[in-house]
């Protein structure tokens, strides 16, 4: 299955891991989506930046 992953608050504030995180995701601006795999890597990286970002499950 795959996630949507949309950055919808900005991570000014917030520690640098966070924003390396957010990099490593490709969210850049706020607004931006990217798609990935549902894997526990994956999950564990949302996680962290839970209270930044969105979640969507697409269907397969």
């Amino acid at each position: 299955m795959k996630i949507k992953v949309t950055l919808t608050k900005s991570p000014i504030g917030y520690s640098k891991a966070q924003h390396k995180v957010l990099q490593a995701l490709g969210l850049g601006k706020v607004g931006s989506s990217a798609v990935h795999e549902d894997s526990p890597g994956i999950l564990g990286m949302v996680h962290k930046c839970m209270h930044l970002v969105t979640v969507e499950k697409l269907a397969q």
